[in-house]
This record gives C-alpha cells, sequence and structure tokens, in this order.
C-alpha cells in the first residue's frame, strides 16, 4: 500500500497495537466483532490449547503470534466488512502524540511504514484511517504496510499464517527491504516499538524511540540511549524534546508534543 509521488527522504518505521493505538489489540477488536456476531465457530476455540502447544516449540513467543486458529472458517469478505468498521475513521483512536509523530514525519516528506504482527488485512486499516486524519490537515505520505498475512483457502481463512509472522527478527528483515527499496539510510530513519520484540526493528535504525515500552524494553533503551516516550491520553507533559519543539512552518498546523 503507498499513496504520494514524492521520493521520501526518511523513513518512520510504527509498531501499531501500544505504539501508535492502545489496548486491546487489533486483532482482539477483530476477534470480539466476530465473536458478537457469532461468526466464530465453536471448535475453533476447542483446537486453540492443541494448536498452541504444538506451535510453543519454537517458543512462547512465536507460539502466541503464530496461532490464528480463531480465524479458522471465516469469510474473508465477512472479515473484511467488520475490519472497515472496527479500523475505521470515526472508531479508531490514536495517542494524540503518536499522531502528532506521524503528521510531523509526512510533513517532512518521511515515508509512513506500519510493521506489526497483527494480520494484514487490520493494519492496511489502521493506515487507511491514518491516511484520512493526514488529508484533514492536507497533507500526503507514502505508506508501506508490512504485517501478519492470514492463509485463505475457498475464500475463508485456514486458521494458520501464510509464511512468518512479521515479529522479531522479522520486522528488522521487513524495515531493511522497504529502506532498500527507497534508496534511504537507516541511519536517517526512525523506529517506534513498545516491547522488547520490537528491539531488531529499533536496533535496524539511526533513530529508534521506545513508546509505552515494557520494562526489559525500557532496560534495554536506557543502556542504548534510545529516545523513551510514554504516550497517553491525559498526560500533557512534553514527550520528548524533539516533539515539543516541533512546529510546521507550512500553516499545516503545530505538533504539540
Amino acid at each position: 500500500m503507498t499513496s504520494g509521488a514524492n521520493r521520501s527522504r526518511a523513513v518512520a518505521f510504527f509498531d501499531i497495537d501500544g505504539t501508535l493505538i492502545p489496548g486491546p489489540s487489533m486483532e482482539r477488536r477483530l476477534v470480539r466483532a466476530l465473536l458478537y456476531r457469532r461468526a466464530i465457530p465453536g471448535s475453533n476455540f476447542a483446537l486453540w490449547p492443541f494448536e498452541f502447544t504444538r506451535l510453543a516449540l519454537r517458543g512462547i513467543a512465536h507460539a502466541r503470534q503464530v496461532n490464528k486458529i480463531h480465524f479458522r472458517g471465516i469469510s474473508v469478505e465477512r472479515a473484511y466488512g467488520l475490519v472497515r468498521h472496527v479500523a475505521s475513521y470515526s472508531r479508531l483512536a490514536f495517542f494524540p502524540r503518536a499522531l502528532d509523530r506521524v503528521i510531523w514525519h509526512a510533513s517532512e516528506g518521511h515515508a509512513i511504514a506500519l510493521i506489526s504482527g497483527t494480520p494484514q488485512v487490520l493494519a492496511e486499516g489502521v493506515a487507511h484511517s491514518l491516511e484520512a486524519r493526514l488529508a484533514q490537515q492536507k497533507i500526503t505520505a507514502t505508506f508501506f504496510v508490512r504485517s501478519t498475512v492470514l492463509q485463505e483457502a475457498n475464500g475463508r481463512w485456514t486458521g494458520r499464517t501464510a509464511g512468518e509472522p512479521v515479529f522479531g527478527h522479522s520486522k528488522a528483515h521487513a524495515v531493511r527491504a522497504i529502506a532498500s527499496r527507497l534508496d534511504v539510510d537507516l541511519a536517517d530513519c526512525y523506529a517506534y516499538g513498545n516491547s522488547i520484540h520490537d528491539r531488531f526493528m529499533l536496533e535496524s535504525v539511526g533513530r529508534p524511540v521506545a513508546v509505552n515500552s515494557s520494562w526489559p524494553l525500557r532496560f534495554l533503551a536506557r543502556r542504548r540511549s534510545w529516545e523513551i516516550v510514554d504516550w497517553s491520553f491525559t498526560d500533557q507533559r512534553p514527550c520528548s524534546p524533539m516533539a515539543s519543539s516541533l512546529h510546521l512552518n507550512n500553516g499545516k498546523g503545530a505538533i504539540l508534543g
């Protein structure tokens, strides 16, 4: 997914859940919407622990990312309709300072890349919502989405992923691929993540930012002298010298921190 025509000077890579938006995760929101409509077969929940145990041979974190058996048999067309609901512009609330950062990056001519373990269809919905918010301020940007693709067969999800989930090292691979495609120096790029599993993505760029970080990531960020920010809907303190001092000089608005 891309939009915008100008060559990017840098890329800002964003995790989604816990970084751009608060919990519950986008995947849980979709599951809740499906449950409300009784669209998930009960057998999926019976199979879930068995699938998790099978996948846990490669680690608990891996199993959590790869186990999509709850989506088995779900109509892709129906799911897309629900995604338009849960990720719609009117329903999806971003952390205000996260949105400020996205606006600033776009105004600086940076490409915006969403790198997330959430299913691709949901990540694309988030990107569309961000595009709509930028359009409100007459700002355009180049968007990329690299997220976990769900396997399909006969118009339905199988409960498996199509390839490896975008998680851990895979996030770093996605970062390098996008930077290579745009011919930008990763030293000039930014990355935002909240989990220790995002460290590979953060380590790939010259300007990493730990957002609402778990304690293992916060510890690592302090050791590496990375920027650390805490974004919420209530805290009005400046989250960083960079964000609190940024202003747009093109009449499109100001960065509030």
